[in-house]
């Protein structure tokens, strides 16, 4: 039976690429150091977490499916290389398990990465408040519609390439839909509940009033995987 190791993620800025600066100040701003500081350490726990479970694996010949990853091959390689150089937690594991045999694949569509990211810069890039309100407007109205259409591309994706008795491994943002798309004949494996994942970050600009469950959850996040 196919088989997918299906990991949450937690965006950092260091994912975001040339937005990640802006990403971090608003962070700061909106949540107020001492949150931000916290909640990077957690985030940190999380990914330490999730690479030693990794470790204990035997990854050769293991599929690597990635969020937001338009490449494979060379191209693929370079991608993950320069985000891992930029220090991002997701990208620096997934260049160890290269290291040791995992096998990159060409996860999502381009033009529909690109459409999303071009709608986040124009929120954080907008110059005036009024400008922000109609990008943010903008890029609710569409928001959902590139998700799914994102989440239907990656499972088509795994699918396709995906062999059978082939075991691989998928980076996928906590808020995207994409387990009800996996076909009946891939066993999923969550390395952390989905569910939790997402709730950590819908709490985190309500962490003070929420401050035991979001505790809490901050807590499975950085829990050993078993």
């Amino acid at each position: 039976m196919r088989t997918l190791i299906y990991v949450p993620v937690i965006h950092t800025s260091a994912d975001l690429g040339s937005i990640a600066e802006d990403v971090a100040k608003r962070g700061i701003t909106s949540l107020g150091e001492e949150i931000w500081t916290k909640h990077k350490k957690t985030v940190e726990g999380f990914w330490n977490a999730i690479s030693d479970y990794f470790d204990s694996l035997d990854v050769k010949g293991m599929k690597i499916y990635q969020d937001g990853m338009v490449g494979e091959d060379e191209m693929g390689k370079k991608i993950v290389e320069d985000a891992a150089k930029a220090g991002s937690k997701n990208y620096q594991l997934v260049s160890r398990l290269l290291e040791r045999g995992a096998v990159l694949v060409k996860t999502e569509d381009f033009k529909l990465v690109k459409k999303e990211y071009d709608r986040l810069c124009a929120i954080i890039q907008a110059k005036s408040i009024t400008r922000k309100i109609i990008a943010f407007i903008k890029y609710k109205l569409v928001k959902t519609i590139l998700l799914n259409k994102r989440d239907a591309f990656i499972a088509e994706r795994i699918d396709q390439t995906l062999k059978p008795d082939e075991q691989a491994i998928l980076f996928i943002g906590a808020f995207h839909k994409i387990k009800k798309r996996i076909p009946k004949s891939i066993q999923v494996r969550e390395v952390k509940d989905v569910n939790k994942v997402k709730r950590y970050q819908k709490l985190l600009p309500f962490s003070s009033k929420y401050q035991k469950q979001f505790d809490e959850l901050g807590e499975h996040l950085m829990s050993e995987v078993v």
